[in-house]
C-alpha cells in the first residue's frame, strides 16, 4: 500500500449510553460519564488509533464539546472528531470554542457536522440543510481567519473573525455524513470527507460513485469514510459466538424502544439500515462477514464486521479498493473491543491521520 492509499483509522467515543456488554441490557459501569468515555479516549490513544468520535445527542449521554475540551488535555497523539450540531450555538461564539480546543489539543481537531434537528425545534429536510450549509460556509470562515459578511435564510452575521485561531491557521476539516438528496449535495458541495454506514460492498462502492459525480460538479474531491461496527476474534467461529452473545439478553421491545430515541430515527440512512438487516439470512448476515445485528438495539450505523483477523482485515481492505479512505469503528464493549482490534487487526493496517494540524483544508 503506498502512502497515499493509507487509511485513518479510528475509535469511538461512546458519549450517548452507547456502551454494552449485552445489547440492550444496561450496565451502570458503561453509562456514558466522563470517567468512562474519556477512559475509552485514552485507550484509544494508547492502542494507536489515528482518530476519535465524539459523537453528539441531547437526551442521550454528555456533552461531546465540553468533553473534547477536557480530555484534549490527556491525550497525545489521537485526533478528536468532535460532533456538532449545526444551529445549536451562535456561529460566533462557536468559532471560538473550537479554535481553542484546537490549541488545547495542539492542533488535533476535527469537525463531524450534523445536520439532525435540533432538540424541540424540528425542520423539514429542505430548510435544514439549508441551515446547515449557512452555517458550514460561515463557520468555515471564520475558522480561517476571514472576516464574513453573510446574509441567508438562518445566519445575518457581518463581523471579523475571533482573534483566537487554530494551530494551523485553518478550519479543521470537516466529515459529513448523510443519505438523502439534500444531505448528499449539501456534502459534495461543502464537505472534506463523506461519511457512510456499514453496507454491502456494493452499496458502499455506489455510495462513493455517486458523491464522486456530485462532487465534480463543484469541481471538488471528497475523501470517503465508513462508519461501522467490529467484533473480531482468533476464530471466525469465536467471532460469531460474540456476535450471538452479544443479542442473547435483548428484549425485542427494548431494543424497539433504543432505536426510537435517535433524533434521525425517520432519515434516509436508518431507512437503509433497516433495509439490510430484513434482507440479512436468518443468523443476521446480509452478505460475507457483514453482521446486521447491532441495528435490532441501536439507531444509526447498525451493521459489524464480523470475523477472524485475516476476515476483518479483508473486509476492511475490500472496503478500501472502492474509495474508502478512514474507517470509524466501534465495539461492545467499547474498551475490550478496542483492544482486540489493536492486537488483531490494527498492527497488519498501514494507517495514519487523513489530515495534519498544519493541513490548509478547501473552502
Amino acid at each position: 500500500m503506498n502512502k497515499k492509499d493509507s487509511l485513518e483509522v479510528a475509535w469511538f467515543a461512546a458519549l450517548c449510553d452507547d456502551d454494552y456488554e449485552f445489547l440492550g441490557v444496561p450496565n451502570p459501569d458503561l453509562k456514558s460519564s466522563w470517567s468512562h468515555c474519556s477512559e475509552i479516549v485514552k485507550s484509544a490513544d494508547r492502542l494507536g488509533f489515528d482518530n476519535v468520535l465524539l459523537p453528539s445527542g441531547y437526551e442521550l449521554g454528555i456533552d461531546a464539546t465540553s468533553f473534547a475540551a477536557a480530555v484534549a488535555t490527556q491525550t497525545e497523539k489521537i485526533q478528536l472528531l468532535l460532533a456538532v450540531r449545526m444551529g445549536e450555538m451562535w456561529l460566533p461564539q462557536l468559532a471560538r470554542q473550537l479554535a481553542t480546543i484546537d490549541q488545547m489539543a495542539n492542533g488535533r481537531l476535527l469537525i463531524n457536522i450534523i445536520s439532525s434537528d435540533l432538540p424541540g425545534a424540528p425542520l423539514e429536510s429542505g430548510p435544514r440543510y439549508q441551515r446547515t450549509r449557512e452555517w458550514m460556509l460561515v463557520l468555515r470562515a471564520l475558522l480561517n481567519g476571514q472576516p464574513v459578511d453573510f446574509q441567508g435564510d438562518f445566519v445575518q452575521l457581518s463581523l471579523d473573525p475571533p482573534r483566537v485561531r487554530t494551530v494551523s491557521g485553518h478550519s479543521p476539516p470537516f466529515y459529513f455524513g448523510g443519505f438523502s438528496p439534500d444531505a448528499k449535495e449539501t456534502a459534495a458541495e461543502h464537505a472534506d470527507v463523506f461519511l457512510t454506514w456499514p453496507d454491502t460492498i456494493a452499496g458502499v462502492s455506489s455510495t462513493v460513485e455517486e458523491m464522486r459525480e456530485r462532487a465534480s460538479r463543484y469541481h471538488r474531491e471528497l475523501k470517503y469514510g465508513l462508519r461501522a461496527h467490529v467484533i473480531v476474534r482468533e476464530t471466525e467461529d469465536e467471532a460469531r459466538s460474540a456476535a450471538v452473545r452479544l443479542l442473547s439478553k435483548l428484549d425485542p421491545e427494548e431494543g424497539e424502544k433504543i432505536r426510537k430515541r435517535s433524533l434521525d430515527t425517520a432519515s434516509v440512512g436508518v431507512a437503509r439500515q433497516n433495509e439490510l438487516r430484513e434482507s440479512a439470512s436468518k443468523d443476521g448476515f446480509v452478505e460475507e462477514n457483514l453482521w446486521t445485528g447491532v441495528g435490532r438495539a441501536r439507531s444509526g450505523a447498525g451493521a459489524a464486521i464480523v470475523g477472524n483477523p485475516e476476515q476483518v482485515l479483508a473486509k476492511i481492505h475490500a472496503y478500501r479498493d472502492i474509495g474508502i479512505n478512514a474507517f470509524i469503528l466501534s465495539g461492545y464493549t467499547h474498551m475490550g473491543e478496542a483492544d482486540l482490534f489493536a492486537r488483531y487487526v490494527l498492527p497488519d493496517l498501514e494507517h495514519g491521520a487523513l489530515y495534519s494540524n498544519s493541513s490548509t483544508q478547501p473552502d
